[in-house]
């Protein structure tokens, strides 16, 4: 078990900014490191989905039973199913030396980054909105409508960019690049979480007989 603990992120962005494909050639690149947070929910499984790999599949009166125990870093209720991220899951692995990523929307981040302030929130975007345009279009699966409805929804997301600790381009072609720009930025998070507290710490602890005077 490694001794020092994992990183909390939150990897938000437009519909269309390519979160999923990263967030997959992330936990490929560096399958030992990272896992994905998994969800609790409590619409009814589709076909082919597991119970603890795609989701966890709870009754409503479990999943409303758990909001009352504070079992979730974050919850919200779509189209009369509950979504949460349970916290036992995501503290083990953290515990485990392993970094969770979450992939949820604004909204949710902002309230994982409130009860737990060593979230780290990165946000995901293409350099333009031209490109985010052409990425919906190009898809070739929705409609005009669905289409204008998400850069819509992106013209109000972008108000909460401001709020995240960091944000990464995801050009074209670019990836594995973008993957690792990620995988750095948690990288130096462990570090700052481990040199600028545990190290400091000891260090104070340790010098402090030799403060002048004593």
């Amino acid at each position: 078990m490694n001794d020092q603990k994992g990183i909390l992120a939150v990897i938000s962005g437009f519909s269309g900014a390519g979160k999923g494909t990263l967030v997959k050639e992330l936990l490929t690149r560096h399958e030992q490191e990272y896992c994905l947070s998994i969800s609790a929910t409590t619409r009814i499984p589709r076909e082919g989905e597991v119970d603890g790999q795609h989701y966890f599949f709870l009754d409503k009166s479990v999943f409303e039973q758990r909001i009352q125990e504070e079992r979730f870093l974050e919850h919200a209720c779509y189209v009369d199913n509950y979504y949460g991220t349970p916290k036992d899951f995501v503290f083990n692995k953290l515990s485990q030396g392993i970094s969770v990523i979450l992939e949820i929307e604004m909204q949710g981040a902002l309230k994982v980054k409130e009860r737990y302030p060593e979230t780290v929130l990165i946000f995901v975007t293409p350099p333009t909105a031209e490109e985010l345009e052409a990425r919906l279009r190009g898809r070739g699966t929705e409609t005009e409508e669905v289409i204008l409805s998400r850069l819509s929804r992106a013209s109000e997301e972008v108000t909460y960019m401001d709020k995240y600790d960091y944000i990464v381009l995801n050009e074209n072609g670019k990836v594995v690049e973008c993957a690792e720009d990620i995988h750095q930025i948690i990288e130096a998070e462990k570090r700052k979480a481990v040199y600028g507290g545990e190290l400091v710490e000891q260090l104070t602890e340790g010098l402090a007989a030799y403060k002048k005077g004593e």
